[in-house]
């Protein structure tokens, strides 16, 4: 039996055929190690080119790309200030304390994104030996909550944070679903930060990340913090045929449109259905919705997908680059279906 298409994360899907014909071309003879290899050039060319970026690394994984960007900005007795959902601080089993020990100052966002406000308020401690001292603002496009930044919001913080003797690190696992959404190139998107990520894995690619370093005069220590984390893997030619894979013909974007379309079909299907909310602005390729208890409880036995905060009866949909219409509309119908017999059976008890 065919299982149903996973709403549960774009982590969830399997690689392009284009991203795997990538691989397997780049499968043939022998290539030096470590980065030393044609593909490897090719790929961070490209990344430099089209983020118009001082250099550009390959990593293996998002965590390991938001550890090496932050490492490069920060001196040691700096803090982080991010998001209280950031990726950071919640998914990361305190890497970022652990493995590069800085501490993380948390603005509460009820939208995922923070403002220059918000970071004002964690610069109090600021020359007072005592303190962790503020060095860097993570901010994360789109956000953990499926919401982006606007290109006006970027650059407020980012003129804000260099006001500030503030670097500006920006987590971009899902940066292809922002610029989809927003319109944009990578190269805007980026123009504001110090460094950042850019996420291949989440958007067709098999455990594919980039660091894209903007500032002049921060890679130099990168290739070093690169190995010391454990980011570096010997055949790095098959995780830089995959980024070329993405930046021919901008497949990043049309994979990123696809699964922000998917999404949005999802909300707009969902939102009619009585008893479904839809609780935070569909802007990239997750939707969050609240559902009564037993709803969620009864379309789990056959839809796969991530209960967001069970006592807010909040879960999160996501959709990939190989989410199909049939897909949503079949998911559609088991939310109809069940979200029927729920209020069937509460009405009868009512009665």
């Amino acid at each position: 039996m065919t299982q149903p298409k996973s709403f549960g994360s774009d982590n969830h899907a399997g690689v392009h055929p284009a991203v795997l014909r990538a691989i397997v071309d780049a499968n043939l003879g022998d290539a030096v190690a470590y980065g030393d290899d044609a593909w490897t050039e090719r790929a961070t060319a490209g990344l430099r080119e089209v983020f118009g970026a001082d250099d550009a690394f390959l990593v293996l994984n998002g965590s390991g790309a938001n550890l090496l960007g932050l490492s490069l900005l920060l001196r040691r007795h700096e803090a982080v200030i991010c998001a209280e959902s950031a990726h950071i601080n919640t998914d990361e089993c305190g890497a970022p304390e652990q493995i590069i020990g800085t501490k993380l100052l948390q603005v509460p966002s009820a939208d995922g994104k923070i403002t220059p406000e918000q970071i004002t308020e964690k610069l109090s401690g600021r020359g007072d030996d005592h303190r962790s001292q503020p060095g860097v603002v993570a901010i994360t496009q789109a956000t953990e909550l499926g919401t982006c930044y606007t290109l006006a919001e970027l650059r407020k913080i980012a003129d804000f944070c260099q006001a500030n003797d503030l670097r500006l690190y920006l987590d971009g696992a899902r940066l292809a679903n922002a610029a989809a959404s927003l319109d944009c190139s990578l190269a805007e998107l980026a123009e504001c930060a110090d460094v950042l990520s850019f996420g291949g894995t989440k958007n067709g690619a098999m455990g594919a990340e980039a660091l894209i370093v903007m500032r002049s005069g921060l890679a130099a220590d990168a290739p070093y913090l690169r190995k010391q984390q454990l980011q570096l893997t010997s055949k790095l030619r098959f995780v830089a045929a995959q980024f070329s894979a993405l930046l021919q013909d901008d497949l990043w974007r049309a994979n990123a449109t696809h699964a922000n379309a998917m999404a949005r079909r999802l909300a707009e299907g969902a939102a009619t259905v009585d008893g479904v909310e839809i609780v935070h602005p569909v802007q990239a390729n997750a939707v969050f919705a609240r559902l009564r208890p037993r709803h969620i409880a009864a379309l789990r036995r056959d839809w796969t997908f991530h209960v967001w905060d069970e006592g807010e009866s909040v879960v999160r949909w996501m959709a990939a680059f190989d989410t199909a219409e049939a897909d949503v509309d079949a998911f559609l119908a088991g939310i109809r279906s069940t979200a029927s017999q729920y209020r069937t059976a509460d009405v009868s008890r009512e009665t």
